[in-house]
């Protein structure tokens, strides 16, 4: 009986690094929820650069692990990244704290502290996230490896009471609004509280990492590369992988050409478009590219690699479309919704995206069982299609509001149920589709390219963020914009139709006001309301579930025996 229980139970690790992952997750969502509206008020930046700012900064975070990948692979190892990588996000938190100081004595130097912060915290996560979640799947016995879509559900769960708990104190404490005028000096508090919670995860991890973070047969998780043994591998598997100096050099040209190609293509004004959005598309593509030209791999090897990339593909617009969350909906929960619950309490705008998290810790245990329940009962769907059903649910949540958009015009305020609802939509296809891509690089990948695959599949996260930033700067005129340009003297629908032309003076009121004079575009088709900004969503999601769903019997083929 007690031999039965050792089995069943998951490893006291998975716990180790459930709190880890969570105190580093309140840090990152709790100074996320906070940024666009930091940088709208407080740093006067107009929404649409705060959008890609806060597109290119998530972007980035999920482009870094590519290189804290290959640095714990190669030189650290994972423990010394994790370490290395929450004391620096500290110090990013604090970095803001100081730019929320002094914002109103000195701009300059605050913007300086703003970009030395999220820098450093871009960098930190790149060394943290791939070697936390690389972890999880050594914790388990090969003859455990099922558990493994168990396990990372129950990861995540540490992650969304993290995103719970940073996303209800960091908005409690920064966004404050009073009489309709928002407080722009709080904001530092809940970079501050990020900061916190960042050390306290860093070192519960340090004390407690030597005692239980440990293989089946007891012996250290994550440290330095040289130290791996031949059991830690595959039967069969090679255990380094081997770029050959043509490879490499392929890999450099191609970088090069994806990042002017995609330069040409991206036109912006914003260094973001120009610079940084090129760079997360080139270095996805040309990692990938890199690891499949490895001389190592065995045809079932790269066949299984494959399949990683088309999911990883496809998750791209999950992203662009779920991140909306930071950027655009936070602007409309700021300026076009009803916010009003109980006794009175306006919500801040900022705390909306709490749902999310409330919702992954309420339902991630339940969509566990269910996995395990049709998993006994041998109806267990394979992973590609829990992830096509994911992007099915999400186009439905946006198709949705985008109705309700259609009946309110530019004067109705949005109840804030509706928001809560997207976000209870949102947790249903977010549980069908991150944990379990997570759980299908684990199963997937060679163990000598374990924390490389997850940068990859975090690259692709990092295109969704990067489209997500994209897409977020294209959202039209919301509700304020009108009564603000009406307060001016300026009737703003005849502009935006073309069917007035505004007076020098009128351009100028509007521009220092932070008013766009045109409707945005995208792809060549003009976003006249928020019905067409929310439909744009609507058609990617939608099209990339259906042709998910019919790739999913080649897919079960490459996958070669793994569900």
């Amino acid at each position: 009986m007690e031999e039965t229980q050792v089995k069943t139970a998951h490893p006291k690790g998975l716990w180790v690094l459930f709190g880890t992952e969570m105190w580093e997750r309140f840090n990152f969502y709790g100074m996320r929820a906070l940024l666009t509206l930091f940088l709208v008020n407080s740093l006067l930046m107009k929404e649409e650069d705060a959008a890609l700012i806060y597109g290119g900064f998530l972007g980035l975070c999920y482009l870094t692990p590519m290189l804290g990948g290959f640095i714990a692979d190669r030189f650290f190892g994972n423990r010394n990244c994790i370490l290395l990588g929450g004391l620096m996000m500290a110090a990013g938190q604090l970095c803001l704290f100081t730019s929320g100081s002094i914002f109103s004595e000195d701009m300059g130097t605050a913007n300086i502290f703003m970009w030395a912060g999220l820098g450093v915290i871009i960098f930190g996560n790149g060394f943290f996230k791939p070697n936390i979640s690389s972890m999880v799947g050594s914790l388990y016995p090969k003859q455990e490896k099922t558990k493994l879509d168990t396990a990372f559900t129950i990861f995540y769960m540490g992650i969304n009471l993290g995103a719970f708990l940073g996303q209800s104190i960091c908005p409690f404490l920064g966004d404050k609004v009073v009489n309709g005028v928002q407080n722009v000096h709080a904001f530092k508090w809940g970079f501050l509280a990020a900061a916190v919670a960042m050390l306290i995860g860093t070192i519960v991890f340090y004390f407690l990492k030597d005692k239980y973070v440990v293989s089946p047969d007891g012996r250290p998780l994550g440290g330095l590369p040289s130290k791996n043994i031949a059991s830690d591998f595959e039967e069969g598997e090679a255990q380094k992988a081997v770029f050959s100096t043509k490879s490499l050099v392929i890999a450099v040209i191609a970088f090069v050409a994806l990042f002017f190609l995609f330069r040409f293509l991206l036109h912006g004004e914003n260094f973001i478009q120009t610079l940084i959005f090129p760079i997360i598309y080139s270095s996805g593509l040309t990692l990938a590219g890199l690891i499949i030209s490895d001389s190592s791999l065995t045809k079932i090897e790269r066949d299984r690699i494959l399949v990683v990339y088309i999911v990883s593909f496809f998750i791209i617009f999950f992203w662009a479309t779920f991140e909306q969350a930071g950027s655009s909906l936070t602007f409309i929960a700021a300026n076009q919704t009803d916010r009003t619950f109980m006794f009175g309490w306006e919500m801040p705008a900022s705390m909306v995206q709490v749902f999310n998290g409330i919702f992954v810790f309420g339902f991630a245990l339940p969509f566990s069982i269910l996995w395990d329940y049709l998993r006994a009962k041998g109806k267990e769907p394979i992973s590609p299609v829990k992830l096509a059903v994911g992007l099915a649910i999400i186009t439905i949540s946006f198709f949705m509001l985008a109705y309700q958009f259609k009946f309110l015009g530019t004067s109705g305020l949005l109840s804030v149920k509706w928001l809560i609802l997207l976000y209870l939509l949102n947790t249903f296809a977010e549980l069908c589709l991150s944990p379990i891509g997570l759980s299908l690089v684990g199963k997937l990948s060679p163990k000598r390219f374990a924390s490389l695959l997850f940068g990859v599949f975090f690259l692709s996260n990092a295109a969704g963020y990067a489209l997500s930033g994209t897409l977020g700067s294209i959202l039209p005129a919301t509700s304020d914009k009108f009564v603000k340009a009406k307060k001016l003297g300026i009737d703003l629908q005849p502009i935006l139709d073309k069917t007035v032309t505004p007076t020098a003076n009128q351009l100028k009121l509007l521009a220092e006001n932070h008013i766009s004079d045109h409707n945005p575009d995208f792809a060549g088709f003009e976003i006249h309301n928020l019905f067409e900004f929310f439909m744009v969503f609507v058609g990617l999601t939608g099209i990339a579930a259906l042709i998910l769903f019919a790739l999913t019997p080649l897919l079960k083929k490459m996958m070669h025996g793994v569900r």
